[in-house]
């Protein structure tokens, strides 16, 4: 699949899936549907050229592709007879944006069903809505893809079989739901900014998504402090979006950013909403990474970072959300303020947990190559490799690679 044509369907995935869904009051018939209409598009867009509205063809071709399923499948009868008035073909025109407007949020509300345990609605949604395969979530879950599989498949029965799952959420079971639905645009938005595989790096379309559903979460509860500070959050990641990838398409570190390409406007209302929330008085996990994300914006250079106050916000993160993984980046930290040998050794209790995390493995390499030890940090990076990093991601640790190579061919 060329590229172009991948990035199309990536970024339309969410509105289109979150569409057909309401139609179709049926997950399964919604991915299906759209599989078969980017089938079609594989087949007609390379010669007759994209359409002008991509998303209204992808509808109306898995529309009535979902139609037509329907009316040989004899298991989806019941779902055919209760919405047959609503199962005509579609044309190809653009849809009606007031209709779909927040459909995608509103799919996000029913992911997270109250039947569902909170595992499985991350998983439904990061499947569903964010389009990621089984082997990716398995991967995030730190769990074989047989087992997410089944547990996916578990998730859309017990939605399927609820007879008010794919109505609109009463006010009081969004509010219900909240915390729940904000984790998934929370992890909308990191797909988006650092994929789990592939040639694509940063999917911008799915940043801006999570950021529109963020919107929406705060004007719909103005006055939740943790909403506000995820929408902080998100602009804070996103206002350094221009200097992660330099000319030559490197990705680039945090800590080498050139920080006159961050886009000022986004961390000034960042910093707006960061304030908002603070006065709120609510103290959540978003307020404190969204603390940490205004620490990094706000200095003027690398060197001038404030790693103290960094490391104390991810100690009062750790506190309310005791992972690994959290535990990981206040090693990250204290890295900067203790040294690597300090960090290694903070992160050996972690080695059993994060041993399929990739992000575990090049964060030791980099901490081995700092104190010296050039053996140890390749077999990290080789590690690293060996976990299937993005394309990007390859480049940077083969160059870590080859700098240790060339420090122990000098001695």
């Amino acid at each position: 699949m060329s590229d172009w044509l991948e990035a199309t369907f990536a970024e339309q995935r969410p509105r289109a899936i979150a569409a057909l869904t309401r139609v179709f009051r049926d997950l399964d018939t919604a991915e299906e549907a759209f599989a078969d209409a980017c089938l079609k598009a594989l087949a007609v867009w390379p010669q007759d050229g994209a359409p002008r509205d991509p998303l209204a063809w992808l509808l109306a071709t898995a529309r009535n592709a979902g139609l037509d399923d329907l009316r040989k499948s004899r298991r989806r009868v019941a779902i055919l007879s209760r919405h047959a008035e609503e199962f005509q073909p579609m044309p190809a025109e653009t849809p009606d944006p007031d209709e779909m407007r927040d459909d995608v949020l509103r799919l996000l509300f029913i992911c997270c069903h109250p039947e569902l345990d909170r595992r499985d609605q991350i998983a439904i949604a990061l499947r569903v809505v964010v389009g990621l395969s089984v082997d990716e979530i398995a991967s995030g879950f730190l769990v074989k893809s047989k087992t997410m599989e089944q547990r996916i498949t578990r998730a859309k029965k017990k939605i399927a079989n609820n007879p008010v799952a794919f109505e609109a959420p009463s006010p009081a079971e969004r509010q219900a739901r909240l915390g729940e639905v904000s984790t998934m645009v929370y992890l909308m938005f990191s797909e988006g900014w650092s994929t789990s595989a592939g040639p694509q790096q940063i999917k911008l379309t799915l940043c801006r998504e999570a950021i529109r559903l963020a919107r929406l979460l705060v004007a719909l509860f103005p006055a939740m402090g943790e909403q506000a500070a995820l929408l902080a959050l998100l602009l804070f990641q996103h206002a350094r979006r221009r200097a992660r990838i330099d000319e030559e398409g490197k990705l680039v570190a945090l800590d080498d950013q050139n920080r006159d390409l961050w886009d000022r406007s986004n961390i000034a209302e960042a910093t707006s909403l960061l304030q908002k929330a603070q006065r709120i008085g609510h103290r959540g996990v978003y307020i404190i990474q969204a603390a940490i994300a205004a620490a990094h914006a706000c200095s003027a250079s690398s060197k001038e970072t404030n790693w103290a106050l960094i490391e104390s916000h991810y100690a009062a993160l750790y506190a309310l959300q005791p992972t690994p993984v959290i535990r990981l980046n206040q090693i990250a930290a204290q890295a900067k303020l203790y040294g690597p040998q300090y960090a290694l050794q903070a992160m050996d209790p972690l080695s059993q947990e994060l041993s399929n995390y990739r992000w575990f493995h090049a964060m030791r390499g980099g901490l081995l190559q700092e104190a010296g030890d050039h053996t140890a940090a390749i077999s990290a990076f080789e590690t690293v490799l060996a976990l299937s990093p993005t394309t990007l991601e390859c480049d940077v640790i083969n160059e870590k690679i080859k700098i240790s190579q060339k420090e122990l061919e000098g001695l």
